[in-house]
Order: structure tokens, then C-alpha cells, then sequence
């Protein structure tokens, strides 16, 4: 049977109670860093990432991993997305026609299988990640060029990682928070909880700062 087992850091369990609560403001910025990234968030790179999946320890929570993951639970990055907007896990919509075929959307109560789950690959030239959907084994893309309300709508749909499938990766320490800062356009990804129709929670890098849980998201180690 798999288990969901939480990424967070050592003094996490006391605050995993309000991993939903909605943040404070953030303070000014620390000089060197990007103006968009307030103070409190750093970049992770790969072999942080890594660590901290190690140190995680395994709590109980509501929620059940299915068993149509398939992945190996020993490989490292392999991780489940929930909204601190909602409190749903991000799945990729297989099912959605052309042009939206493979949008995430965080609407998901559990993980119930590969919808759910994602690769975290870490590039070290780049110092960036790449995101792969365990649903269809293909690369999440900003999509820069739809329009509209779509516009840069993340979507699981390519076949390699170029500039378009590019994130740096931040954590909260004293939030137990991500976020994803897509390297194409610069603008973090955010979950449009407000949107009407398919669209509906669908993840966008459109925000130029983590305002607060529209951007933040909880990581779930998938475990066996």
C-alpha cells in the first residue's frame, strides 16, 4: 500500500496543522535577491530537495495514495501538489480536449493515482527543475502564447524540458510553503480559484510575487 509522506523540515509537524491558513505579508525584500521573492523564501535546488525528502518523517493524514502510481517510491522527487487556496492536489486533466488537453488544475480531495503525481528533475546548468506528470509522462509547459484567461496555463504536454518547461523552486521554512517561479516569463505559478467553467483552479505563472496562498502550495512525497 502506498502512503503520502509530507516533505517538510524538522519543526514542520507543529505547524502542518495550518499549512492552509492564509499567510502574513511578506517583509521587504533582502537585498540581492529578486524584488518579486520577499524575505522568508529561498531557492532549492536539487540536492536540498533531496534532504529534505530524507528527513521527512511519515504522518497520518486523511488522505490515501492509489495504486496507479507508477513509479518507483525509492527514486527521489516524485511528489504530489496541494493548494493552500483550496486545499485540493493538483492533477492533470487527460481527459480535457484540444488546446487544454493536460492543464493542471488543483481539484483533486487525494491522490488518487499517476493524475496526481509529478517528477521533480533537477538541472544542474540550469539550476532549475523540471516538472514531468506521472499521468502521461510528459513535461509541464507554460503556455505563453495562449490567450486570454489561458494565457500561461501550465500544461502537461511536452516531450523534453527547453525554456518553456523551466521552474526555480522556493520554500518557506517557517510556512512549510512552495512556490513555483517559472523561468520563461518570470512570474509565479498561481491557482485561479476564482475562475468559472473548466478552467477553475487551473495553475497560471502569472503572479509578479507571492501575495499569499494563491501561489503557495504544499509537497507530498509519494511513497510505497
Amino acid at each position: 500500500m502506498r502512503r503520502i509522506t509530507s516533505v517538510f523540515l524538522s519543526l514542520s509537524a507543529v505547524l502542518a496543522a495550518s499549512v492552509l491558513a492564509s499567510p502574513a505579508a511578506g517583509a521587504a525584500p533582502l537585498a540581492g535577491r529578486p524584488a518579486a521573492v520577499p524575505s522568508g523564501w529561498e531557492a532549492v535546488d536539487g540536492a536540498e530537495l533531496a534532504r529534505i525528502s530524507g528527513e521527512a518523517a511519515t504522518r497520518r493524514t486523511p488522505l490515501t495514495a492509489g495504486d496507479g502510481l507508477s513509479t518507483t517510491a525509492a527514486e527521489t522527487g516524485l511528489l504530489a501538489l496541494q493548494s493552500a487556496r483550496n486545499g485540493q492536489f493538483v492533477a492533470t486533466e487527460m481527459n480535457y480536449a484540444a488546446p487544454n488537453t493536460g492543464v493542471l488544475r488543483a481539484r483533486s480531495a487525494e491522490v488518487g493515482g499517476a493524475w496526481e503525481g509529478f517528477g521533480f528533475e533537477w538541472d544542474e546548468a540550469s539550476q532549475t527543475y523540471a516538472v514531468k506528470s506521472l499521468a502521461n509522462n510528459r513535461y509541464v509547459a507554460v503556455e505563453k502564447n495562449f490567450t486570454g484567461s489561458a494565457q500561461n496555463v501550465l500544461r502537461a504536454r511536452s516531450t523534453s524540458a527547453g525554456g518553456w518547461e523551466r521552474f526555480v523552486l522556493y520554500h518557506n521554512e517557517v510556512l512549510d510553503r512552495w512556490a513555483l517561479q517559472s523561468t520563461l516569463n518570470g512570474l509565479f505559478v498561481a491557482m485561479e480559484n476564482s475562475y468559472t467553467g473548466t478552467l477553475q483552479y487551473s495553475l497560471r505563472a502569472r503572479s509578479t510575487e507571492i501575495t499569499g496562498s494563491w501561489e503557495e502550495f504544499a509537497l507530498y512525497g509519494l511513497g510505497a
